[in-house]
């Protein structure tokens, strides 16, 4: 019984990055297509190589979400309390996915383990959320805004006086290196927090201790399970990110993929915290395009992003609290 729950936990966790993958596709390519840089196919292929590449490029993600945010439940209460966990991230997912709102799926698998820990009577580890997941989500989006309006702006210096159509022609070629390294940052942030849950399943059932080496299995299926959620494809949120925040041409898309790709390295490989593709690249869409003028980002569109951001957590925590529940009342 204790191998079966494993397996299906793992199975869960591995579907849960399916859906983040063709969830959080459009992070990585909106802007590369709404620019003709790429075709949709070419970009989803591409994104789905460099996401498979990214996520073996470190682990101190996933060791932030296997360690940093709950205390590791036990025995079958513990392995409900993930699978739980994942049924609300991966519910939440579905739901903003149907809606085309690019909201968070760290965030969701995040108030997913929240949520179940809670239900399950197992310790927050607030500091660690706070530190690790709620003050990145706030700041994450500030700096992606403000680091988007200066490239952009910088760009608009250093090309006033290049021939308008041959500086989008080199733009959109340059945007097939910004948009690798948006995949590439992706599968190095999204991929790692399902190792993170998949080790610490392993932990719970005795397989694994905490320090040892991520097994080499366990980033293999990750990142493939990533890689072909991400060539599935999000059509919906891909028409939200790439047209109705803002219409974008070649140096706005490169400026805001080079953007959200520095800042996704930067928190991953220096402060080891898991922060949101979703809420990195919107905002960054945003401040590129406040340089053109204010009113020409959709407001209204991006506030409605916005509060998809702020109930994401709690949302998911709901429902997986009631998924651990009703588990609770009919296997534990």
């Amino acid at each position: 019984m204790d191998t079966f729950a494993l397996i299906v936990t793992i199975a869960v966790a591995l579907f849960f990055t399916y859906t983040n993958g063709f969830h959080d596709s459009a992070n990585a390519i909106a802007t590369s297509v709404s620019t003709r840089a790429l075709t949709p196919r070419a970009a989803l292929a591409m994104a789905a190589v460099m996401n498979l590449a990214g996520a073996f490029l470190g682990s101190g993600v996933a060791k932030t979400v296997s360690e940093g945010l709950i205390e590791t439940p036990k025995g079958s209460t513990g392995m409900g309390i993930l699978f739980a966990a994942l049924v609300g991230a991966i519910v939440w997912n579905l739901v903003t996915w149907y809606f085309g709102l690019p909201s968070s799926s760290s965030h969701a698998l995040f108030g997913g383990l929240v949520g179940a820990a809670l239900a399950g009577g197992t310790e927050v580890l607030w500091n660690g959320v706070v530190d690790k997941v709620i003050i990145p989500m706030f700041l994450s989006p500030v700096v992606g805004l403000i680091v988007g309006y200066l490239v952009m702006t910088a760009i608009m210096w250093l090309f006033r006086r290049s021939n308008p159509h041959k500086a989008k022609r080199g733009f959109r070629i340059a945007q097939t290196v910004s948009a690798a390294g948006m995949a590439l940052g992706h599968g190095l942030q999204d991929a790692q927090k399902t190792m993170g849950v998949v080790v610490m399943a392993l932990v719970i059932s005795g397989h694994e201790t905490y320090g040892d080496p991520i097994p080499v299995w366990v980033k293999i299926v990750c990142a493939i399970m990533l890689s072909l959620g991400t060539y599935a494809g999000g059509w919906r949120i891909m028409r939200t990110l790439g047209r109705k925040i803002i219409e974008l041409d070649p140096p706005q898309g490169f400026a805001a993929e080079t953007t959200g790709a520095s800042i996704m390295f930067t928190t991953a490989f220096i402060f080891k915290a898991p922060i949101s593709t979703t809420h990195v690249i919107t905002s960054a869409i945003m401040g590129v395009g406040a340089t053109k003028r204010v009113n020409a980002v959709r407001w209204g569109v991006a506030k409605n992003i916005v509060l998809g951001w702020f109930i994401t957590m709690p949302a998911a925590a709901l429902v997986a609290a009631a998924a651990f529940g009703l588990i609770n009342l009919t296997v534990l």
